[in-house]
């Protein structure tokens, strides 16, 4: 049985050598696969809940992949691992490593100087993770579990809403935070700090 996936917009294809690594092969269907995969990120998140957190363990490239691969380890086997091929989005996957890197100690300096508030902080820090797509699928989502981490644990705000939506799926939300995100792309967080807040 082969894995239909029939993808929304925005949505990164997942290509045929990364398939193969699905753990459950009863999986069919990219609404049976967003299932599992909805599963999964559910223990991470339960993870994190229990877990002393702050910007010295969350800015490292550790706990971004240690992060990723808790939210889908059940359902492939590269969770956690950087991808081996290039996307639609994302720099080179030989640049991954530099450019996360150079985040991660951007978002340092950020918080140390204080040169965004809080909110846009988070916020850069997700766009920016999203941008490199260090794994080969999960992006969005990681991007903003992890901010939420971010802005909870280290920033000590309350997290996130991402307006309250699924935004695996199609519809006004999903399309309302790529909105958000194209503006972010051209320098304007606004829309996307907003949309995050709803």
């Amino acid at each position: 049985m082969g894995l239909d996936l029939d993808y929304v917009d925005g949505q990164t294809p997942i290509d045929e050598d990364e398939k193969k690594d699905l753990l459950v092969n009863t999986i069919s269907t990219l609404g049976e696969l967003d299932e599992f995969e909805q599963l999964n990120v559910e223990k991470a998140i339960e993870w994190t809940l229990k877990r002393k957190l702050d910007l010295n363990k969350i800015l490292t490239e550790n706990f971004v992949k240690e992060l990723h691969k808790r939210m889908f380890d059940d359902v492939w086997k590269w969770a956690g691992a950087f991808r081996n091929s290039n996307k639609n989005i994302g720099v080179d996957k030989f640049q991954i490593g530099i450019m996360l890197r150079d985040l991660l100690d951007d978002c340092k300096y950020w918080i140390e100087h204080k040169t965004y508030a809080e909110d846009e902080i988070a916020v850069r820090f997700s766009h920016r993770i999203v941008n490199i797509h260090p794994f080969s699928n999960g992006n969005g989502r990681h991007s903003r579990l992890i901010t939420d981490i971010l802005v909870s644990h280290g920033l000590g705000k309350p997290h996130f809403t991402w307006g309250s939506k699924n935004l695996t799926k199609k519809g006004e939300a999903r399309s309302n935070y790529l909105k958000a995100l194209k503006e972010a792309d051209n320098g304007d967080y606004k829309l996307l700090i907003q949309f995050a807040r709803e």
